[in-house]
């Protein structure tokens, strides 16, 4: 005689299962449930650094900086760092990647620079994840530098100096430094 489970019982299970792990790791529940105020987020990026189409891309840029806790301080480790942005000479945002922040609360990566939104800069979207909270902010791109909105500048006040990106050209490569706090 074969021993089966009825549907009821596997869905029972598995709705116990499923519970289970939103209680025990709310940061799984908050990814599923946090909403984006920007468009083009996909949790499902891959994790990587170079987002570039190519890798001789001739207008590249690249980004780093730290990650801060709350109190604009202490840097967090391990935290999660995703990114996205609108192709180049596209309005898709195939651009995409997740990263972890080292054990300073470093981040990097490199990219081919953004196309513009209609009516804006080029920007550059953050999805930041600690284990304990989750903040959104962009990057403003132009060329002549980095700017933040005015929204990042109300949550990242605590890191004072930090806060404002700082751009850097040698031999054609543009890289920009950008902190932020979670």
């Amino acid at each position: 005689m074969k021993n089966t489970t009825s549907r009821r019982l596997f869905m029972r299970n598995s709705a116990f299962a499923i519970t289970g792990l939103a209680v025990l790791n709310p940061t799984l529940t908050s990814a599923f449930t946090s909403e984006c105020p920007y468009l083009g987020y996909n949790p499902f990026a891959e994790t990587k650094t170079d987002l570039r189409s190519g890798v001789f891309s001739s207008n590249s840029v690249a980004v780093k900086g730290t990650l801060y806790d709350k109190n604009g301080i202490t840097p967090l480790k391990n935290a999660t760092v995703e990114v996205w942005h609108l192709s180049p000479n596209s309005s898709k945002y195939r651009h995409r990647a997740k990263l972890k922040t080292d054990d300073e609360g470093n981040y990097q990566f490199i990219t081919d620079f953004p196309n513009k939104e209609k009516g804006k800069s080029a920007r550059i979207y953050f999805k930041v994840s600690s284990s304990e909270n989750i903040s959104f902010t962009e990057l403003a791109l132009t060329e002549q530098g980095a700017h933040i909105t005015s929204e990042h500048w109300e949550k990242n006040r605590n890191l004072g100096e930090k806060l404002f990106p700082q751009k850097e050209t040698f031999l054609g490569e543009t890289t920009i430094h950008f902190n932020f706090s979670v």
